[in-house]
């Protein structure tokens, strides 16, 4: 099967089981590791669990439960993505970003992605937000590899605002006025599962990031191809290694997001209803 009938195959599933709801659905949401609670402060409509949509895989790292959430927040239509697939689990970066080109042929024309990331960058608090202003892909792999679907977009998209400066402005300004303290620096993308050494946090650092991390930028990437205006946000977990002398683990990411996370939700909450505004 080609991978755009894969994708639409996926589509279509959805929006059987959704029926009208999908009509001005424009915003979706990334939730990374520990951040999947945001979905309290949404009012469900639709939840569909990975399993049931075809051609999905499933996530499989603590943290995050695997499923598309449909509600409303702050008077808009949203979607929430709560769990996503990682490369390091096994799956291909077709099947990473498969998600990402289904709900961008759903009609989703803002993206926020969200992780949980490592600070390079010594001067980041534990735990604090970063907005992403541009990524490094350090994985040697990127999802565009392979033939072009040209249903999707280009051969060679252009990068150069992969994160959309007007919502990364906007972000910040909702930032400001919500009286949250963010950082603003580039992601550097790694492979993972290994967490990185104190050498490669070092050689990230001299290569300008702020923060490392094992997702987002194939997201990144995919979206982009489609033109879906995308803003990223990483909750700094950690100091990453070499940074501290601690040993680090994923428990202490989970703890760290949870100590975050009602800062984290305040903020998406403001940035959802400002980008609603836009979209009116």
């Amino acid at each position: 099967m080609r991978e755009i009938d894969r994708i639409i195959e996926s589509v279509n599933y959805i929006k059987n089981k959704l029926g009208s709801f999908t009509d001005g659905l424009n915003t979706a949401v990334v939730l990374g590791s520990g951040l999947g609670d945001f979905v309290d402060n949404v009012e469900v409509i639709h939840t569909i669990d990975y399993k049931e949509i075809p051609n999905f895989p499933t996530s499989k790292v603590k943290g995050h439960k695997g499923r598309l959430i449909f509600g409303r927040c702050k008077g808009q239509k949203i979607l929430c993505m709560q769990g996503r697939f990682h490369y390091y689990e096994g799956h291909p970066q077709v099947d990473v970003v498969l998600p990402i080109r289904v709900i961008g042929k759903l009609g989703i024309k803002n993206l926020i992605l969200t992780n949980a990331a490592g600070g390079t960058n010594p001067d980041f608090n534990i735990p604090s937000l970063m907005i992403i202003n541009d990524h490094i892909n350090f994985s040697g792999y990127n999802p565009l590899i392979g033939d072009n679907i040209e249903e999707l977009g280009p051969r060679f998209p252009d990068m150069s605002n992969i994160y959309n400066n007007d919502l990364t402005e906007m972000l910040k300004l909702t930032a400001r006025d919500s009286k949250i303290d963010v950082r603003e620096g580039v992601y550097m993308y790694f492979s993972g599962p290994s967490y990185e050494t104190p050498a490669e946090v070092k050689m990230a650092r001299i290569l300008g990031a702020d923060a490392v991390g094992m997702s987002t930028v194939p997201e990144a990437i995919a979206a982009r191809h489609m033109n879906i205006k995308i803003c990223a946000i990483s909750c700094i977990t950690n100091h990453a290694a070499g940074v501290s002398k601690s040993n680090l683990n994923h428990e202490e990411v989970l703890e760290a997001s949870e100590e975050i996370k009602d800062t984290f939700n305040r903020l998406i909450l403001n940035f959802v209803e400002n980008i609603g505004g836009l979209d009116e």
